[in-house]
């Protein structure tokens, strides 16, 4: 059973609102919307796999399914999303059929027709230009329907913007197109509606998010909140932290805010209103936890698959980039619940076990020890059995992976079954290994992922398909084994219950998709307006205009379009927006002001002021489950949610100007960790300065101190660049000596100048990262660039299109000024020290002052 069906029927509604589609239909047309979501779910999961390539059937183009997959989103939409508040949602009406199956038809056209459609390129028909515009029409439909208003509106603008463009403001003025060259663009090729967000929806986002519902079904969610409240309920403000966690590990699996807040929050925001923090707090705590759970590695959101495409770097990369500011910003809202905690003097509402203080230090070091010691055995004998084996080890890895599983069933069944919900009224704190213990074959899809992704390197796509795989069989047999071990055989009932499961998971997957892949596709209307009217080159000159060329004025003015769009737009469809038009917008700006930004720093930018919007009123969708749940105000709810997520919003500040955070320019572990450390450290006293309270309540110069302390150990390097310069001119010359002796993912640094698209004289600072060690003139060849060398005199001859150097600001033809050495200075992370000596002094001044302080107006942190 899935966790959203243990909410009340309400709630159910709004998820089904906001994910799956709103109507319940049944007898015949809910059997077609159930055929065609298992259907839709099967012909994915067929795409993902290898088997087309290996039996040399149904071998599909990117173009056939990207088309097969927004004729099935289509036809879905329009059966499973009622057009209106009123319409019936327990039937199907006539009209609705009809504009299903003509959606569907304009949807696959491409696929029905697309021998003919290649025969004659451009040059467009009178049926194909009224099947597009037809097409379009209902597309925007059905994205008022699954999407919102909010963002069919902004399709329809982008489309009057291509054919108003002669009569706009000179800055974003244009020629303008014609009916039949709008029509083509956006319908018949891959530059509109099936361009690059469908294909990452049909490639990547589809089969993970399918992931997710199977291990959600199978009872994957349940596990990872029993799991929290087993090991956290018993501390202070317990409840509120198991809402951090569950949140956190349901992130792994899940990119949906909303049914985030719905699957936790039912339990976790009543036990927070027992427990003390009220219910604003309450349900503020469940908001920002939840909306976390989308920039959380591996799974993330919908807008994080479609970072390989507009950066081009690797899926895992983006998850290895990703990865520490999520961590850190889960980490600081932990400590944010816990002040809470002691500001309210709350106290714990479950008692765990007693035990004494060894036996806890036992306890965890045996916990942690032996995580290590089972993930380092699992990983050398994988790595054994590949080196000796060879082509066998897949087979001999297989067995020896189903014996675990079998093993850890045997384990599991020697606990009782995991309770399906707790006990909000008299909560029970279940021990804590048997409930780790009862679940833990759960572990085994997730870990399947995570090494065809970070181990095996396979594509985002076959590393989920070789996951959902492995969570079918999981599926299909953790039933009949459970009973098998408990000495009742396996009764034919478990058969079925378990395959039930797996067709209900399938249909899961396929509702949750409906939206994403009617979003991307709507998307692409936005990106083909785009590219049709040349709207991204005009964007240069109007953010500057905005911001002065100021890059931090620019930065600003990107979050709040982020916060407005976000109002009304989903996150995918924010991101696929402001990354088509601010991301290489900020890079060229940056670049000219002699600040080199990563890529990959502007598009988290970007998708984490878009996660944003899930929280900020007055339309945060998470805000408003979250407020359903504990009968308060939405407003107020999101008001408090959004000072909870100060922490998140100030992150993307930090690793633009500062992309140690990412990982970039890192150089081994121990410089890791220490970034690790001291971020995390800078995360928490900002968390402790927004809160007011460290280890007792602040006063306004320990405040400003905190934030002082903050700023240094998130940005040691500026003090460090007001003596200083970071980087020295070497000639041009030394270009591939430099490149030689750069580190493996480290960073060249070139100035260039020449002649921009509009004539004038440009002199930019640009970087790119250079992958395994080599000779330079290759490694520059791998990244993109081909460099030509006369003399003293470097120029670019070429810069491949799509590649990093691109996306980066290379521009062919242009001249290298000079290569850009890291100085002789000595090492930002000697800042480290005085802003942690300053924390330290804090943090005894107040415990001095608390000791103090009469008993009832302090708390012990």
């Amino acid at each position: 059973m899935s966790d959203l069906d243990k909410a009340s029927p309400e709630l159910q509604q709004l998820v089904a609102d906001v994910d799956t589609g709103g109507r319940t239909a049944g007898g015949a047309p809910g059997m077609v919307i159930f055929i065609g979501a298992v259907g839709w779910a099967l012909f994915q999961l067929w795409y993902a796999s290898p088997l087309p390539f290996m039996l040399g059937f149904g071998v599909l183009n990117d173009t056939e399914a990207r088309a097969i997959h927004l004729g099935t989103a289509l036809f879905l939409a329009f059966l499973a999303f009622p057009a209106t508040r009123r319409s019936p949602r327990d039937r199907i009406p006539l009209q609705d059929w009809a504009l299903a199956l003509a959606a569907a038809f304009a949807g696959a056209y491409l696929m029905l027709f697309y021998r003919e459609l290649a025969t004659r390129p451009g040059q467009p028909t009178a049926m194909d230009v009224a099947t597009a515009c037809a097409g379009l029409v209902l597309l925007l439909e059905a994205t008022r329907r699954a999407v919102g208003l909010p963002m069919a509106i902004l399709g329809i603008v982008f489309l009057g913007y291509v054919f108003l463009g002669p009569w706009l403001p000179d800055v974003i003025a244009h020629k303008g197109a014609s009916l039949e060259r709008m029509a083509s663009h956006m319908w018949l090729t891959t530059e509109g509606v099936y361009g690059v967000a469908l294909g990452v929806s049909v490639a990547f986002i589809y089969i993970f998010v399918l992931f997710g519902a199977l291990l959600d079904r199978a009872g994957g969610g349940n596990y990872m909140m029993q799991v929290s409240f087993a090991l956290l309920g018993h501390l202070r403000g317990g409840p509120a932290k198991v809402a951090v966690v569950s949140s956190a590990l349901n992130g792994l699996i899940s990119g949906s805010s909303v049914s985030n807040v719905v699957t936790g929050g039912i339990f976790t925001i009543p036990l927070m209103k027992k427990a003390g923090y009220g219910g604003v707090k309450a349900g503020a705590i469940e908001t920002a936890s939840s909306i976390n759970g989308q920039i959380m590695p591996p799974v993330m959101g919908a807008a994080a698959f479609l970072m390989v495409e507009y950066v081009g770097i690797p899926y895992v990369d983006i998850i290895r980039h990703a990865l520490l500011p999520a961590v850190i910003s889960y980490i600081a809202l932990f400590y944010i619940v816990h002040l809470e905690a002691v500001k309210l003097g709350i106290r714990p509402m479950a008692m765990a076990q007693a035990r004494t203080a060894r036996q806890k230090f036992t306890g965890r070091a045996l916990g942690i020890s032996g995580t290590i010691a089972v993930m380092g055995a699992v990983y050398w004998i994988a790595i054994g059995a590949r080196a000796l084996l060879g082509a066998a080890a897949p087979w001999v890895l297989i067995g020896l992976l189903a014996g675990l599983y079998v093993w850890l069933l045997r384990v599991a069944a020697r606990s009782p079954d995991l309770p399906e919900d707790i006990d909000v009224n008299n909560p029970v704190l279940p021990q804590a290994w048997p409930t780790v213990r009862a679940g833990l074959y759960y572990l085994i899809p997730i870990g399947v992922l995570i090494w065809c992704l970070a181990v095996d390197e396979l594509s985002p796509a076959l590393s989920a398909f070789w996951a959902t795989v492995t969570m079918i069989v999981l599926m299909l047999t953790q039933r009949p084994l459970l009973a098998f071990f408990r000495g009742r055989g396996m009764p034919l009932q478990a058969w079925k219950d378990s395959a039930n499961e797996v067709v209900q998971g399938l249909n899961d997957g396929s509702r949750n998709m409906i939206g994403i892949g009617i979003a991307t596709a709507t998307a692409g209307i936005i990106v083909g307006g785009i590219t049709l009217t040349g709207l991204g080159f005009r964007m240069t000159d109007f953010v500057e205009l905005v911001s002065q060329g100021n890059v931090i004025l620019m930065l600003l003015f990107t979050a709040f379009v982020c916060l407005v769009l976000g109002l009304g737009v989903p996150t995918t469809a924010n991101y696929v927006l402001m990354a088509s038009l601010m991301a290489p917008v900020i890079v060229e700006l940056g670049a000219q002001s002699g600040l080199v930004i990563p890529l990959i720093a502007v598009h988290l930018f970007v998708f984490y002021y878009g996660i944003m919007a899930d929280v900020t009123p007055p339309a945060g969708l998470a805000t408003f489950a979250a407020a359903a749940i504990s009968g308060e105000d939405p407003i107020r709810t999101g008001v408090q949610g959004s000072l909870y997520a100060m922490r998140t919003v100030v992150l993307p500040f930090v690793f633009v100007f500062n992309p140690a955070l990412l990982m970039i320019d890192v150089r081994g572990w121990w410089e890791i960790a220490l970034v690790a450390l001291t971020a995390t450290l800078a995360s928490l006293t900002f968390a402790a300065a927004t809160m007011g309270w460290f280890r007792t309540r602040c006063r306004w110069w320990e405040v400003l101190l905190l934030l002082v302390a903050t700023f240094l150990l998130f940005r040691p390097d500026w003090v460090v660049d007001q003596y200083a310069a970071p980087y020295s001119e070497a000639p041009a010359s030394r270009i591939f000596e430099s490149a030689e002796a750069l580190g493996e993912k480290e960073r060249l640094v070139l100035q260039i100048h020449g002649t921009n698209i509009e004539g004038d004289e440009v002199r930019k600072t640009v970087a790119v990262q250079l992958d395994e060690a080599g000779p330079g003139r290759e490694r520059l060849q791998k990244a993109g660039l081909t460099v030509t060398s006369l003399g003293e005199q470097v120029r670019i001859a070429n810069v491949r299109f799509g590649s990093q150097a691109r996306k980066s600001g290379f521009e062919p033809g242009w001249e290298v000024a000079a290569v850009m050495v890291p100085s002789d200075r000595p090492s930002a992370y000697w800042i480290y020290l005085p802003a942690t000596l300053l924390v330290l002094l804090l943090w005894w001044g107040q415990g001095r002052r608390a000791r103090a302080e009469p008993l009832g107006a302090k708390g012990v942190a």
